[in-house]
């Protein structure tokens, strides 16, 4: 629908919010770049200019709209989808690779020269790296000057800024006023109570339908004790995922609230609240939230499809806006995969909270239940060998598979090829098919991975009355590509019904 421009016109024109993030809208009359879902009346097509990403339309002289702030929006789902160049680029960036490596630390990982980086991103996004990262940074720096008190020079470095005349031109440039005007179309008091219960409060945008139960149901049962937990929330009949996260500077307790069970949907947002140990994680945090609870998927794109499927259209229909969760931290998932290998969800999670205790480093001061950071890569390759309560030949497994992402012969970060990465996992001696797809689908957020293998998928196929070994799992999959990863959801939840 999006692959000229009168189709978005026509977008815009319906405030289709499934295009937001997808592109941008930018007015030359007002010189403001919108969200297709804006409010606002509907510009004339003639006045009417269209932008692959924000970074684009800032370039192009135009600052975000005060109204629907694009600055915002969900991220386009291709990120997720797509496992080329600038897909993995832009997972890069959006973790903050940038501000802390540059564009030359982020062409390495990628494998390519700086230009041909640039002019890949620029040719698709119309903007390349350094840009993306701008506009990245004004979006942090906009929460920090709205959300906390913290000074306007804090709020520069904070946000990722080399310097405050940077910031203050990028702000002004973005944002159409200085810093402390940004700051002032948010009351004290209204800061106030964002900041209530400490930390950073903001809000973490979705498109479409969001089952955030199944979301907190999936990852409430693996809750590794002292790293992550699922309490009563705030709100009568509310839950809230509470955990730590080691990050490139420091650390910190993230706190995300559910809806009330059954509460009307088209909120559009899940709130959150980050307690941070060096403010310069921020982007880096909210970004890896968002590859947790699958924020930036199409759930229309997704449940169009799986709906349609005379097997799992009972369940999509069921279940609207069914995500597939990622990670907080690829190395932390690659881990507690092996440790799940044969045993069940239960006993995972009791191994890994034991490895946790033993190997993790404590927090500074315990926050409810949460006590320590899920232990690097590099500590648990030099774990002893009876700290492991497990077979031998996992054990050998876990040890090689942590050595391995310690001297960084194996990489599962944002942005990894994904079939070479796998290639890479099955080559180490205990990581079969299962383990390699698991971190395929929740490390990588891999939408379309099938586990016909597993235990759960069987059963669930068993309930719908299908046979349940995996040849069979692997046909009636065919129907499901490029949406696999949710289809397991689906089967996973189908088991779960009939236990």
């Amino acid at each position: 629908m999006t692959e000229d421009d009168d189709a978005r016109y026509r977008a815009l024109s319906s405030r289709d919010g499934r295009f937001d993030g997808v592109f941008f809208t930018a007015v030359s009359t007002t010189r403001i770049y919108c969200r297709p879902s804006c409010p606002a009346v509907t510009p004339k097509r003639a006045n009417v200019r269209f932008y692959p990403s924000a970074a684009a339309a800032q370039a192009a002289g135009y600052r975000a709209c005060r109204r629907c702030r694009p600055d915002a929006v969900p991220g386009s789902p291709d990120w997720n989808t797509r496992a080329d160049l600038v897909g993995r680029a832009m997972r890069l960036i959006r973790d903050g690779v940038v501000d802390r490596e540059g564009v030359t630390g982020l062409a390495a990982r990628l494998g390519y020269s700086t230009r041909q980086l640039g002019r890949q991103l620029t040719a698709e996004l119309g903007a390349g790296p350094v840009a993306l990262a701008r506009a990245q940074r004004a979006h942090t720096a906009r929460i920090l000057l709205q959300t906390t008190d913290l000074p306007v020079t804090d709020v520069a470095f904070a946000a990722g800024f080399s310097s405050v005349r940077q910031f203050n031109d990028t702000v002004r440039a973005v944002h159409d006023r200085n810093p402390t005007a940004l700051r002032a179309e948010v009351s004290p008091a209204r800061r106030a109570r964002a900041a209530e219960g400490g930390g950073i409060a903001l809000r973490l945008a979705h498109r479409g339908a969001l089952d955030a139960g199944h979301l907190l149901d999936f990852l409430a049962v693996r809750a590794v004790p002292g790293v992550e937990e699922v309490v009563p929330g705030a709100a009568r009949g509310t839950r809230t995922y509470r955990r730590t996260l080691a990050l490139p500077h420091g650390h910190a307790v993230a706190e995300v609230d559910g809806p009330a069970r059954g509460a009307p949907a088209g909120r559009g947002w899940l709130d959150c609240r980050l307690h941070l140990s060096d403010l310069r994680d921020l982007t880096t945090a909210v970004q890896r939230l968002r590859a947790l609870f699958d924020l930036d998927a199409d759930p229309e794109a997704v449940d169009g499809q799986l709906g349609a499927d005379p097997v799992l259209g009972p369940l999509v229909r069921g279940r609207p806006g069914l995500r597939s969760p990622g990670h907080v931290d690829p190395h932390e998932l690659a881990v507690r995969a092996v440790l799940g290998q044969q045993v069940s969800v239960a006993a995972a999670r009791t191994l890994a909270g034991r490895l946790a205790a033993r190997y993790g480093k404590p927090l500074p001061a315990p926050s409810g239940g949460l006590s320590v950071l899920f232990p690097a890569a590099e500590t648990l390759a030099g774990a002893a060998p009876e700290d492991l309560a497990m077979p031998a030949a996992r054990r050998r497994a876990l040890l090689g598979l942590a050595a391995a992402l310690a001297d960084g012969r194996v990489r599962v970060d944002a942005g990894v090829e994904r079939e070479e990465a796998a290639r890479a996992l099955l080559d180490l001696p205990g990581i079969g098919p299962w383990t390699a797809g698991y971190i395929r689908m929740r490390a990588f957020a891999d939408p379309d991975v099938l586990l016909p293998g597993d235990a759960g998928v069987r059963h669930g196929l068993l309930r719908l009355g299908l046979p349940g070994d995996p040849a069979s799992a692997v046909r009636a999959a065919e129907a499901w590509t490029p949406w696999r990863s949710y289809a397991v959801h689906h089967l996973w939840r189908a088991a779960s019904a009939a236990d």
